[in-house]
């Protein structure tokens, strides 16, 4: 915590990269040409094309916005055109910078496995590659998993509410796995993230860096729903008004995922039943639709959606018509496929002397924890488990206490799970 937070332990954690792992020199980075699924090697050496990773996109008060990125192959020069393979769009390098701490250094070049910072990026993000225009190629991508908590952030004063909203744009681009969105009912801005940690660390950069100051509220999990049955639906969309009127109707399937599959979409019409003009517009519906579940008004995930027969009106079809009705016949499907609401599990690992051991398992058998596994790490033991997020609000004060603060504990997303019965039941009359 100290190390996120105060800026505690990060010399020791510089020595350990040294020290422990492999030069870049021994290492073999893989990517893939662009518009294609194709691997290729990419040798850390300046003699091949240039391509560069941007790991991290930063605010600076004084130039702008800055881009780090590590060159992985070739060389670079400040005022030179390149690519970005991630996004097919060319960018002009505007100054090129040596960070040292808290100071910089102006550059011309760069080769092969340096660190730079290039100032005038304007649509680069974290996990871009930028590369050769003659030899676009797409180096291994960052993913970003979906945030599991979040917290409503109420500005004090008018001027607070203006500067909030920039100073949350400015950390959501530098961090992608933290979103900002409003909420429609209360007009409340919800910020998501992974952890309660990570969270603390945005509002304090946001008070501290931008001035901004904001109420927080109690950290919400983000919970989500699925389906569990597959289910059949023929849903008709048919208004008069006048004039021109609206018709659809869509024929689809619905079945369940496994977890971690997301959303997905199949087109197996035939016959020009459905014209294919008219096909984006279901598949922007159910994804529109999958936006607000019937449990709880989570999103829907892990299920696939196949349209597979229909009918349309020469005069009254549009694409609208069919988002209207493909939403409509989702929630229809959903309500008949065994809805069930899904909680993120994290990966819970607790490193404690051997005589706080059994406190230890037994608190997270009480937060309906599942010890994986225990082990020896020197003189002290490690405790791996899964545990619902919901449950782990405020754990590092009880760990301190049961443990006398010798114990520690780190937390990952893992996966999501069904919610039991009577969890759920719990959960959606706190919502009503």
């Amino acid at each position: 915590m100290w190390t996120a937070f105060k800026n505690k332990g990060v010399q020791p954690l510089l020595d350990a990269v040294v020290d422990y792992l492999p030069s870049p020199k021994d290492m073999v980075s893989e990517g893939v040409k662009e518009g294609s699924d194709e691997k290729i090697q990419i040798p850390n050496t300046p003699e091949e094309p240039f391509a560069a990773l941007a790991f991290k996109v930063a605010a600076d008060p004084f130039v702008g916005q800055i881009t780090f990125c590590r060159l992985y192959c070739g060389n670079l020069s400040s005022g030179s055109t390149i690519l970005n393979s991630s996004k097919n769009q060319k960018e002009r390098i505007g100054r090129m910078l040596l960070m040292h701490s808290n100071t910089r250094e102006e550059i011309k070049e760069a080769k092969a496995g340096d660190i730079v910072a290039l100032v005038g990026m304007k649509n680069v993000t974290t996990g871009d590659t930028l590369c050769e225009p003659s030899k676009p190629v797409i180096l291994e991508k960052m993913e970003f998993p979906d945030p599991v908590i979040e917290v409503a952030v109420e500005p004090k004063t008018k001027a607070d509410y203006e500067k909030m909203g920039q100073a949350l744009g400015r950390l959501a681009q530098e961090d992608p796995s933290f979103r900002v969105t409003s909420d429609e009912e209360s007009g409340q801005t919800i910020i998501k993230g992974m952890g309660e940690l990570h969270l603390e660390i945005l509002v304090d950069r946001m008070k501290r860096e931008f001035k901004v100051e904001a109420d927080v509220g109690a950290p919400q999990v983000a919970y989500r729903e699925t389906i569990t049955k597959d289910v059949e639906v023929d849903y008709t969309h048919k208004k008069q008004s006048g004039g021109a009127g609206q018709f659809a109707r869509v024929k689809m399937k619905f079945k369940p995922l496994e977890r971690n599959s997301g959303i997905k979409f199949n087109n197996t019409v035939v016959g020009g039943n459905i014209p294919k003009e008219y096909i984006p517009g279901v598949e922007k519906g159910i994804n529109s639709a999958a936006q607000n579940g019937v449990i709880a008004g989570y999103n829907v995930i892990d299920f696939e959606a196949e349209v597979y027969d229909g009918a349309y009106h020469d005069v009254d079809s549009s694409v609208l018509a069919f988002e209207i009705a493909s939403r409509a016949a989702f929630r229809d499907a959903v309500a008949k496929a065994g809805p069930k609401l899904l909680e993120p599990m994290m990966k819970v690992e607790v490193v404690t002397p051997e005589d706080y051991m059994g406190d230890i398992i037994g608190d997270l058998n009480s937060r309906r924890g599942q010890i994986e596994k225990m082990e020896d790490r020197g003189n002290a033991k490690v405790v791996s488990s899964v545990v619902p997020l919901a449950n782990m609000f405020g754990y590092v004060n009880n760990l301190r206490s049961m443990s006398q603060g010798r114990a520690s504990y780190t937390m990952l997303f893992s996966h999501y799970d069904v919610v039991p019965s009577n969890v759920e039941e719990e959960i959606k009359s706190k919502l009503a």
